[in-house]
């Protein structure tokens, strides 16, 4: 085998973020840019020789330059063998799977998760390590620094694989076996979920639609809802991947899935509505004239989850990031097992799950998932509502509404206000931070608050600390207003607003949510004034 040592200049903008490198596709086209990131990853790799790494990606626009190139660093660098979903596909929860199953040393997933795609739009690569989650904040950091002074990388001088053939093929020396991107990952769902309760709730006529915005779950989707549970053809929509997802924009919320929301609060919708992301990663719940917000899906499968094989002995706790509602912690403190709250990232759900402390965790972001892989996972969250509507034989309005009656409602938004000019947003940021001493004790109107700080992480399990992970402002009624930047955009700042009102079990459940938020939305422009300094009138994105 051939191999070339290119030699390069570094750049200095490869700060991997809460979930891998994301930028626009044309920051990716630039020169050696693909191959000094993924060069820069493998030199902080050690022991990597011999050793069999996992490649996927969701198949927006770049996918199939960037795969090539990416096994050809891999063949270059010593690794043993490649697995790759055929046609460079492989959903974020399925690549996390096939890393565990086949105890690979780790996987480059090929995404932006659920930013747009095409060749206007955005690409990203993360590595992922050998339990299947995403890296660390040791490994991440210590790519930059590579990154930053990287002047060489290595690369095989041998032609493409051909990613349409499942079996076996050479790149060099190095094995690159093209698999089924769904067969292992379906064979997971069954051992978890009651497939037959939901193929027999198919078969009494419930009707579903789940929406896979041209993105990577189409083929999941189709395979196991369709084939496997029986659901009619059609029930699965938008379901051939799409280098730009057919002209849309992947992110399974109400605004980009609107369409779905209003199909289910329809006189003749379906009984129950989901839709999934770029990668698969993120999930949307609707059930007829009932939207589920993610943090109320997380405390509802959690509380619920015994309901399906997999969890039928009980689950040992839960986590959630930061800005998630607070409505889990209702769940494990009645259950009596143990809450965690990380950063936002689902990286700081690993070792958690690892060391056996939970086993469900969630994000505010549309992001649930378990112990079954290390990775949020939205056809994974689907089944699981399949599950439990089969087992509980009720609507999903009739859950929420029986939930709330046991745990009480969090009334719950995000205002998002994307693409920020990044210094405006890092100084409102800033003179907020230096608010917070002042405010505990402070008054409100009705509302006292009980404690202001800038949350810091430190991992129960391995003790490192993650310092300045959002703004928190809480008050003596559960009440809570969280501002933090986003790490996921690829233009300048997202700032996110959270906000949250705690209602008790005897209390009202039926109050619109915004409504019901008005005077904490009010007090959070009081303190901060976002729209002030930055000129918006009003959040680009309300979930």
């Amino acid at each position: 085998m051939s191999i070339k040592t290119i030699e390069t200049k570094p750049y200095a903008d490869q700060k991997p973020g809460t979930s891998g490198l994301r930028k626009r596709v044309t920051v990716w086209q630039q020169p050696n840019y693909v191959e000094n990131y993924i060069q820069s990853i493998f030199d902080v790799l050690e022991d990597r020789q011999g050793k069999t790494l996992v490649i996927g990606g969701d198949g927006r626009f770049y996918n199939d330059v960037a795969i090539q190139k990416a096994i050809k660093i891999a063949a270059a660098n010593g690794f043993g063998k490649v697995m790759v979903g055929q046609g460079g596909l492989l959903s974020t929860p399925a690549a996390s799977h096939l890393i565990r199953h086949y105890k690979a040393f780790g996987g480059l997933v090929l995404s932006a998760s659920h930013n747009p795609g095409g060749p206007d739009g955005d690409f990203g690569i993360k590595y992922n390590i050998a339990n299947g989650g995403p890296a660390p904040e040791s490994i991440t950091e210590a790519v930059f620094a590579r990154s930053k002074v990287i002047g060489a990388y290595r690369i095989a001088d041998v032609p493409d694989v051909d990613l349409s053939r499942i079996g076996t093929q050479k790149s060099g020396d190095m094995v690159v076996e093209v698999v089924d991107p769904v067969a292992d990952y379906a064979a997971l769902m069954e051992t978890l979920f009651d497939f037959k309760a939901i193929s027999s709730l198919f078969k009494s006529g419930f009707r579903m639609q789940f929406d896979a915005m041209h993105a990577v779950t189409g083929p999941y989707a189709h395979r196991i809802i369709e084939d496997i549970l029986g659901a009619p053809k059609g029930t699965v929509i938008n379901g051939a991947p799409s280098p730009d997802f057919g002209g849309g924009h992947p992110d399974p919320n109400l605004v980009y899935a609107k369409d779905l929301y209003d199909l289910l609060m329809s006189a003749d919708g379906p009984d129950f509505g989901a839709a999934s992301d770029g990668d698969g990663d993120r999930n949307l719940i609707i059930g007829k004239n009932r939207f589920v917000t993610p943090s109320d899906s997380l405390a509802i499968l959690a509380a619920n989850a015994p309901l399906a094989p997999a969890y039928a002995a009980g689950i040992a706790g839960i986590a959630r990031s930061m800005p998630t509602s607070s409505a889990a912690d209702r769940v494990a403190e009645k259950l009596g097992i143990e809450m965690h709250e990380t950063p936002t990232g689902w990286k700081f759900f690993g070792n958690l799950l690892d060391a056996g402390r939970v086993t469900v965790c969630g994000e505010e972001s549309a992001g649930t998932g378990s112990n079954h892989v290390r990775e949020k996972d939205g056809v994974w969250a689907v089944l699981l509502w399949l599950n439990i509507i089969a087992a509980r034989k009720q609507s999903v309005d009739q859950i929420v509404r029986e939930h709330w009656k046991t745990y009480g409602r969090n009334y719950y938004t995000r205002h998002d206000f994307e693409e920020v000019d990044a210094a405006i947003a890092n100084k409102l940021v800033d003179d907020l931070r230096a608010q917070l001493p002042g405010l505990v004790g402070k008054s409100f109107g009705n509302l006292k608050v009980s404690y202001a700080d800038d949350f810091s992480y430190t991992d129960p399990i391995d003790g490192s600390v993650s310092p300045k992970q959002g703004i928190r402002i809480g008050f003596e009624d559960g009440s809570r207003i969280v501002l933090r930047l986003s790490g996921t955009g690829t233009v300048g700042a997202t700032l996110r607003l959270y906000v949250e009102r705690y209602e008790p079990a005897d209390g009202q459940h039926d109050l619109e949510t915004q409504a019901a938020l008005e005077p904490l939305i009010a007090l959070a422009e009081q303190l901060a004034g976002i729209k002030a300094r930055t000129g918006r009138q009003a959040p680009d994105v309300i979930t």
